[in-house]
């Protein structure tokens, strides 16, 4: 499954990318250079975060699961026991 980022994300991240070449590596990129980069972590990197995310997202699911029984859980024929 291919990560595919709207324009609007995709120019932010580029310009985040330039301003992080600048500002930490000493080094201008231009806008191709920070596109190919932004592309590599999409890639490469972007499958790993999203999949940890998916088992964060999968655990909390069914940890909610698990406590349905004591949270959503009703007496049946409780009307006369009162």
């Amino acid at each position: 499954m291919a990560i595919k980022l709207s324009k609007d994300k995709e120019e932010q991240l580029i310009v985040s990318i330039k301003r992080f070449a600048a500002e930490h590596l000493d080094y201008e990129i231009g806008d191709l250079k920070a596109s190919f980069l932004l592309d590599f972590c999409l890639r490469e990197v972007g499958p790993c975060v999203y999949n940890l995310a998916i088992g964060d997202a999968q655990t909390q699911l069914l940890s909610r699961v698990d406590d349905l029984d004591g949270s959503c859980f009703e007496p049946e024929f409780g009307y006369w026991e009162k």
